[in-house]
């Protein structure tokens, strides 16, 4: 786990250089790790750990005083809110497999996707479902798992979120 991690704080480290943003988010990306262990272990996404990354964003948001950029305020907050309500609507949708910490989760990251602007936002929101189709193809193919297998969605919605801020 030692070597995502470094790939992780690596990669945003060398995509977001040295400024204010930077502790923030690799706090997001710490919780997001412990929060990915948690789901594929447990199939839970505790709110304590969700809350933390909740609050990174907010802490994204708290640096616009510094940085004196209200846009990205706003489109951080416009983005928790499309994530909300998008992740929402998938979940109430009938014989979705999808939680509500998944929701909660794609709130929470919507704040710091947001804070890095709209491509980022719109690339966040897309990657996860593109990467845990593919991984669901591969494993049934494989014979790992069957139609009805459980499976956790977070590590998708992380991997997905940290792909997008390392790549926009």
């Amino acid at each position: 786990m030692s070597g995502v991690g470094a790939v992780v704080f690596g990669g945003l480290a060398a995509t977001h250089g040295t400024g204010p943003a930077l502790p923030v988010l690799l706090l997001i990306a710490a919780a997001g790790l412990v929060l990915l262990v948690t789901d594929l272990v447990a199939l839970r996404l505790p709110d304590a750990l969700v809350g933390a990354v909740a609050l990174g964003g907010l802490g994204l948001v708290a640096t616009t005083p510094i940085t004196g950029d209200t846009s990205r305020a706003a489109t951080a907050l416009a983005g928790a809110g499309l994530s909300l309500g998008g992740y929402a609507l998938l979940a109430l949708l009938p014989g979705a497999r999808l939680g509500f910490g998944d929701v909660k989760l794609a709130a929470a990251l919507g704040l710091p996707l947001g804070w890095l602007g709209w491509p980022t936002l719109r690339l966040g929101l897309l990657l996860p479902h593109v990467l845990a189709g593919l991984t669901v193809l591969v494993l049934l193919a494989a014979g790992r798992i069957r139609r009805d297998t459980p499976l956790p969605f977070g590590p998708a919605i992380l991997a997905g979120a940290w792909l997008a801020a390392v790549l926009t």
